[in-house]
């Protein structure tokens, strides 16, 4: 089997299966393990998979620019949203993250909501302008990936404040490396937000389910709560369970 026909297979078992495992491959397909991870890593290089020890995970579609990922799975980020504003209280504050499920929160909050929201976005920021809320940006570079601010100025900014709920986005959630995201800075400034709420909840929506990215921010155990566009009887639901998550269904029936 030549290199580009045994990638193109190893991605189609990789949709079908949900992982790979390389010594299992190597058996079935009569190569050397080593001619697997050479594979693995060179569709990790081209951002077609994210190699774990032993083998590879589906890679996230979330990690698109955030123009693209503004189109991706909007049904489902609009369901896990509301299940999100379900969860706040009148006049509680809240940390928002950057993202497009955030944003689609925000389009649902009430405009009367008489809280504060904390959030180191700009564009949630703008976008509660016509809200009665108290709003706080915490500042920093800018990362114009997910239009949110990260580095040394925005971690210590969230040094200072503290929240009731942060709502969390991630780019992928699985229950081998729990929930990830594709850029290293921006995991370290969700794990600084999640330390600053009494309470953290996943944004899930259905692209993100089963995916990882590079790197990780949270064991699954370590947040709140889970809130997925994912039938609770699903194998994956399942899965995600018995590795600590606690789901919080905002899947349609």
């Amino acid at each position: 089997m030549l290199a580009a026909a045994r990638k193109d297979a190893l991605l189609d078992r990789l949709r079908r299966d949900g992982r790979l495992v390389v010594k299992d491959i190597a058996v079935e397909w009569g190569l050397s393990e080593d001619s697997i991870r050479r594979d693995l890593r060179e569709l990790d290089a081209a951002g077609l998979a994210v190699r774990v020890y032993g083998g590879a995970l589906p890679v996230s579609p979330a990690v698109a620019d955030y123009s693209a990922r503004r189109e991706v799975a909007r049904g489902s980020k609009e369901r896990v949203a509301a299940a999100a504003v379900a969860l706040i209280e009148p006049d509680s504050t809240v940390l928002l993250d950057g993202g497009t499920t955030t944003l689609a929160m925000v389009d649902l909050l009430p405009r009367s909501f008489g809280g504060a929201i904390i959030t180191h976005s700009p564009t949630i920021a703008a976008a509660l302008l016509d809200h009665d809320a108290e709003v706080i940006v915490l500042g920093g570079r800018l990362f114009k990936h997910s239009a949110v601010a990260c580095g040394a100025a925005a971690m210590e900014a969230a040094q200072s404040v503290s929240a009731d709920l942060f709502f969390l986005g991630v780019t992928g959630v699985h229950p081998e490396t729990g929930l990830t995201t594709g850029d290293a800075e921006e995991a370290a400034m969700k794990r600084a937000l999640a330390a600053r709420a009494a309470e953290t909840f996943v944004l899930a929506s259905e692209e993100k389910l089963g995916t990882a990215s590079r790197f990780g921010i949270l064991p699954l155990d370590g947040v709140s709560g889970i809130i997925a566009d994912l039938d609770p009887d699903a194998a994956l639901a399942g899965d995600l369970r018995s590795a600590g998550a606690r789901i919080l269904s905002a899947h349609r029936s």
